[in-house]
């Protein structure tokens, strides 16, 4: 074999971080060895991956090209370290469970903590690392090969990835309860009223305008929020109208605060979404937890 680990180390490293000081710097390496292995690397291939703007140094059609494959060969070596148990006690009965798991916010904060619970009760040596994000978060996450699997609110746009139905959520309308509104609100009033929204780019934001504008057409008002609990809080507070998931407004429903309305649309729901970055091993116990058909990714 004539390339190394740490050469692509190298590569992945310059891609994110621009030069190759920045690179050595997050590699632990100086400038010059950073730049060394790079030139090194780059006179064994046919073509360059990088082209020089300035003192920065950004991919190339050929190095974008590599770049993934790269991420997931180093990725699948860090997996086999921990499998064989590099660096552990060689009297170690068994190496814990680690599962790495990207969740967009409303799966994160409201579907995700109990499964989570539940594993963490039967394997108490387990290790979970939930990163919560917006969707488009999420998906640039299992790109980067940073997560074990994405769990999304809204389709993935992003090609290259393998995408599976995960399960369906409930969408309601829900408003303060102090809201001046009629038994059953009918859908010009709907259609003129504030609504509470995620920013672009959340899969919240996404599956509302699908499952709402089809009857509204347009919403009369607009607010921007960063968050679901924001979205509640400012609801609650008589700001404006909001569709969320079931899950994450049966707290405040539970206290009275807000209400569900009764409309004359349809019943609302979005279907959620399991990302794989296809050079990614997915453990068993992670599909598991998420109770993935065993065969999920078998053609991955």
């Amino acid at each position: 074999m004539h390339l190394t680990l740490r050469q692509w180390q190298v590569v992945v490293a310059v891609a994110e971080a621009g030069t190759t000081a920045a690179a050595g710097q997050r590699l632990g390496l100086s400038q010059s060895a950073t730049s060394a292995a790079l030139n090194e690397l780059e006179g064994q291939l046919a073509a360059p991956l990088f082209d020089r703007i300035g003192r920065r140094l950004v991919l190339n059609a050929h190095g974008r090209a590599l770049l993934d494959p790269a991420r997931a060969l180093l990725v699948a070596a860090a997996d086999l370290e921990v499998l064989a148990g590099v660096g552990r006690p060689h009297d170690a009965d068994r190496l814990p469970l680690r599962l790495r798991i990207g969740a967009s916010t409303t799966i994160g904060n409201y579907l995700l903590p109990q499964r989570i619970a539940a594993l963490l009760a039967a394997n108490p040596q387990a290790e979970v690392d939930l990163r919560i994000g917006n969707s488009a978060e999420v998906v640039a996450a299992v790109q980067r090969l940073d997560v074990d699997l994405g769990l999304i609110e809204g389709p993935c746009h992003e090609s290259g990835l393998q995408v599976l139905p995960w399960q369906r959520d409930a969408l309601v309308i829900v408003a303060g309860s102090r809201a001046d509104l009629p038994p059953q609100v009918d859908v010009p009033t709907l259609a003129a009223a504030r609504w509470l929204l995620r920013e672009p780019g959340s899969g919240t934001r996404e599956a509302v305008e699908q499952a709402l504008l089809p009857h509204l057409h347009h919403f009369g008002k607009a607010m921007q929020l960063g968050s679901t609990e924001a979205i509640k809080q400012a609801a609650a507070a008589g700001l404006g109208l909001a569709c969320l998931s079931r899950h994450a407004v049966a707290d405040l429903v539970a206290l009275g605060t807000l209400r569900i309305l009764d409309t004359p649309l349809p019943p609302l729901s979005r279907q959620l979404w399991v990302v794989r970055h296809p050079g990614k091993r997915v453990p068993p116990r992670l599909g598991e937890l998420l109770a993935l058909p065993p065969d999920a990714f078998a053609h991955g």
